[in-house]
């Protein structure tokens, strides 16, 4: 319930012991006495990485955004789960050991969907401690499901593992896997190769070709293309960090242009996984796994500079090393625009949202309430200020509904691209029938919820009361 002694929200600026298994490079690293050191866009058809921060939009109008991930276990890397999220924040479980190989092991699984509608794994298929010269493929029609292919070894001479393959469709529909390859003569230092696929089934690939200019000892490269340029993300052995390159073609000669602990998400990451969020921010998430903790961080900047990692709510602790598949999907929220509603808690079915001295509240109103009290809890829905697909909220004085210092309230338009994205919220599905929840345009995984019967917009923690508290049914204007 939401009363004044529940725990306070979560603090924040006014801008935006450890039971985990050791990381297997970590681990194969301390055996040998050395020092430590596919982005994919869903939908039938896109292809990852193509789309420029400015094409970037909300769904459509009864779509909705879709992100799935397959993840490997904390406790187990003999199945993987199927998890989604509409705002790729909030992860939710689709079902358990959705997938179990008839052999061996699953890790580091990458999903994306075919041209041919079908939706494809390739996946490491052997635990840290065993040679691994084989990448696993699977196939499901429905991303829930999972069929085993075939386990496919990677032509390299004198190969000791192949791990953490990755999809990449290219601009020209080419679809490649880049994984990270080590040999007997030097079995922990790993080097990037491409794979490209040959045949529609995705049963023949090319010979391997090294990423020039990445180089040897760097592992989970994952790449993204934007317009021209190839942008990768690829973990140095030795130094711990994730390391950024950009290259012209695919295959290199790639330019190292950050090092070290260049954009603050601290040492002993990897896994790196790359998308798009619906408001053009760029979104990596990566296992933190000296920590324990999984995380991600977002760049609106083209990867100049990025948010601080936070903690992935629900299944940081639980999930390992998997890559995001972005689809639009049927079965949004279609809110009619130009049109006066009044919006009802879905947990707190008396009240409604109202405006009292230019701030959203949750007062209790009814048939009884002054006409003056039900006009201040009906707003005009109109296309949103920075995304037409979005939604912004205007009250019978013309001030739009935005967050300032994250407290819901009303204001006039200033005309500022700040203002607009302030004032634009990204519809998801609520947790009742015909609820829905309205997520910050600017601050992705953030959400209008009532506290204490306020509104005020707030990062998701995973809970189902959160959920709840950010859920509100449009009905007509009372």
């Amino acid at each position: 319930m939401n009363t004044p002694d529940r725990p306070a929200a979560v603090p924040h600026s006014t801008r935006p012991s450890d039971t985990r298994p050791p990381s297997r490079r970590g681990v194969l690293r301390a055996m040998a006495g050395l020092p430590a050191a596919g982005f994919v866009l869903g939908g039938l058809g896109a292809l990852p990485g193509t789309l420029g921060t400015a094409l970037a939009a909300a769904p459509p109008r009864g779509s909705a955004t879709r992100y799935t991930i397959v993840p490997f276990l904390n406790s187990s890397d003999a199945t993987v789960n199927v998890y989604e999220s509409d705002d790729a924040t909030d992860f939710r479980l689709v079902k358990a050991s959705a997938y179990t190989p008839p052999a061996n092991r699953i890790r580091d699984a990458s999903i994306f969907r075919h041209s041919d509608g079908n939706y494809y794994l390739t996946y490491t298929t052997h635990t840290w401690q065993d040679t691994s010269t084989t990448i696993g493929f699977a196939r499901s029609s429905d991303r829930v499901n999972w069929t085993f292919l075939y386990d496919y070894t990677v032509p390299i001479a004198n190969l000791s593992r192949a791990w953490a393959p990755e999809w990449f469709v290219d601009s020209d529909g080419s679809v490649n896997i880049i994984v990270s390859c080590s040999t007997a003569n030097d079995q922990w230092i790993f080097t990037p190769y491409l794979l490209r696929a040959t045949n529609s089934a995705l049963t023949a690939w090319s010979a391997p070709v090294a990423l020039s200019g990445i180089g040897a000892n760097h592992i989970d490269t994952f790449i993204v293309k934007i317009g021209s340029t190839y942008h990768a993300f690829t973990k140095n052995e030795t130094a711990k960090y994730i390391e950024y390159a950009t290259a012209t073609a695919l295959t290199g000669p790639y330019t190292i242009r950050k090092t070290g602990n260049w954009a603050g998400w601290g040492s002993t990451r990897e896994g790196a996984a790359l998308m798009q969020l619906d408001n053009g921010a760029w979104r990596i998430f990566f296992d933190g796994y000296g920590d324990g903790s999984y995380y991600f961080s977002d760049s609106y900047d083209t990867f100049a500079t990025w948010s601080a990692p936070k903690k992935l709510p629900g299944i940081s602790g639980t999930a390992r090393h998997f890559t995001v598949l972005k689809e639009t999907v049927s079965g949004g929220v279609n809110l009619s625009t130009n049109i006066t509603r009044s919006f009802r808690s879905a947990n707190f079915t008396t009240r409604y949202w109202q405006e009292q001295s230019s701030l959203l509240n949750l007062p209790v109103v009814s048939g009884s309430s002054s006409a003056a009290e039900k006009q201040a809890s009906t707003f005009t829905v109109v296309p949103g200020l920075a995304d037409a697909n979005g939604y912004s909220f205007r009250n019978a004085a013309g001030n739009y509904l935005r967050h300032w210092d994250f407290r819901a309230r009303f204001d006039a338009n200033n005309g500022s691209s700040t203002f607009a994205r302030d004032a634009t919220y990204i519809a998801r599905t609520g947790t009742a029938s015909g609820s829905v929840r309205f997520e910050s345009y600017n601050y992705p995984g953030y959400y209008l919820r009532h506290y204490s019967y306020q509104l005020r917009v707030d990062p998701s923690d995973g809970t189902a009361l959160f959920r709840q508290d950010s859920s509100f049914v449009p009905v007509n204007p009372l």
